[in-house]
C-alpha cells in the first residue's frame, strides 16, 4: 500500500511561549490534516511563521511592530513570497521504503508533482536527500535519493499517484479549516490575516471564501485534479 501525506518540517522549540505547542522530536516531519490536536495546529502555525521570520531586505517593507506576537508573525503576514518547509512524504508500507522531501523544498512547490503526470514527466524535491519522481509510460518511479547508486525506489501507477495527490490536497484543506478555528481562539487580533497568510503559504483558498491564494499573492497553485 502506498501512503502519500503533506508534511511540514518541524523541530523542537523549547522556549516558544506565544501559544501552546505540541512536544515534537528534535527534528522531523509533521503530517498536516484534519485530525491534529489544537497544540499540533499551534506547532504547525509556529513553524510556518518561523520559516518566514526574516529581516527586511527591500525598501518599503513595513517595520516589525513592537508587539512581540505581531513581530513574530510579521514575515508571514507581509512577505509576498512565503515558504513552508516540507513537501509530500510517500511511504510504501509493504517494502518500508519512504521518500521524504529534501532540504529547501516547500509545500508551496507541490504543484511540481503534477509536472510528473501532465508536464515534463519528472520533478525533483530538494537535496540532502535528493528525491526524484519520473514518469515512465503508465508508471511513476520515485527515487529516494538520486545521489546514491543504491537508492531505494517506489513504483506506482500514474493514476494512483493522481488519486493520492488529490487526497493530499484534501488533507491540507482540512488542516486549514482546523487552523481557522485555532486562529480565532488563539490569535483574535491577527486571526483573519493569519488565515489569509496560511492559505497563501499553502496555495489554497481561504476557508469560507471564494478568494484564491493566487488572487491574494499573484502565485499559481497546483493544477486541478483531472
Amino acid at each position: 500500500m502506498i501512503v502519500l501525506q503533506p508534511v511540514l518540517e518541524v523541530h523542537r522549540s523549547a522556549d516558544f511561549a506565544f501559544w501552546p505547542v505540541a512536544e515534537v522530536a528534535r527534528y522531523g516531519f509533521m503530517p498536516l490534516g484534519g485530525a491534529l490536536t489544537s497544540a499540533e495546529v499551534g506547532t504547525a502555525v509556529m513553524r510556518i511563521a518561523e520559516c518566514n521570520d526574516v529581516e527586511a531586505e527591500a525598501d518599503g517593507w513595513p517595520p516589525k511592530p513592537a508587539d512581540p506576537i505581531g513581530a513574530f508573525l510579521h514575515g508571514l503576514l507581509t512577505l509576498d513570497d512565503l515558504f513552508t518547509s516540507g513537501g509530500l512524504r510517500v511511504t510504501d508500507t509493504v517494502s518500508g521504503v519512504t521518500l521524504l522531501p529534501g532540504c529547501c523544498n516547500g509545500l508551496e512547490e507541490r504543484g511540481d508533482w503534477f509536472d510528473v503526470l501532465d508536464g515534463v514527466g519528472w520533478a525533483s524535491f530538494g537535496h540532502d536527500p535528493s528525491p526524484l519522481a519520473e514518469r515512465r509510460d503508465d508508471t511513476v518511479r520515485l527515487t529516494v535519493d538520486v545521489e546514491r547508486d543504491d537508492s531505494p525506489v517506489i513504483e506506482l501507477p500514474a493514476e494512483e499517484l493522481r488519486r493520492l495527490l488529490a487526497g493530499a490536497e484534501r488533507d491540507l484543506a482540512d488542516f486549514l479549516d482546523l487552523a481557522a478555528g485555532w486562529a480565532a481562539r488563539q490569535l483574535p487580533r491577527h486571526g483573519g490575516r493569519v488565515m489569509a497568510a496560511l492559505a497563501r503559504a499553502l496555495v489554497l483558498p481561504v476557508p469560507g471564501s471564494a478568494v484564491t491564494p493566487a488572487e491574494l499573492s499573484g502565485c499559481s497553485g497546483p493544477p486541478a485534479d483531472g
